[in-house]
């Protein structure tokens, strides 16, 4: 019952998000290989933990874009702090760059959908640039942002 609840949040969570689904199979795998392999070059207990989470990202997105790669481990009391730390960071940086658009007064600012790291400059241009936001005030808010947001590494 817990993993049916589980699954169910899980896809209300990733229709919320509402990310432009990935196509094709090949992109998630991709992306689940590099995460697997950032996770084995984690040394620390919480970059362990942060790219545990990446992975559990990969591989939910890739289901929900309907191309399951590999299943999820089960939602358990082992893996619960893996799930909770995957959705406040994703939803963390989600909202970062909604607040951001928002901010830039961006005419489209209801339609920034994105969860790449905030903490680089280049993703900000890169979002920016996606949206036809003005690169220049886009990073200037984005910056100032970053000294309040609570992003997770």
């Amino acid at each position: 019952m817990a993993r049916t609840i589980a699954k169910k949040l899980l896809h209300q969570w990733h229709k919320l998000l509402g990310l432009q689904r990935q196509s094709p199979l090949s992109w998630h795998r991709d992306r689940l290989r590099e995460e697997l392999q950032e996770r084995r070059n984690a040394n620390t207990p919480l970059e362990k933990l942060s790219e545990t989470a990446d992975v559990f990202f990969s591989i939910s997105r890739a289901k929900y874009d309907g191309f399951p790669v590999r299943s999820l481990p089960p939602f358990s009391v082992g893996h619960i702090l893996v799930y909770a730390y995957m959705l406040a960071k994703f939803t963390s940086r989600w909202a970062f760059y909604r607040v951001a658009a928002f901010l830039c007064e961006a005419p489209n600012h209801d339609i920034v959908r994105e969860v790449v790291n905030p903490s680089k400059d280049n993703k900000l241009d890169e979002v920016a640039s996606r949206h036809h936001i003005d690169q220049g005030k886009f990073k200037r808010i984005g910056r100032r942002l970053r000294r309040v947001w609570p992003l997770f590494p």
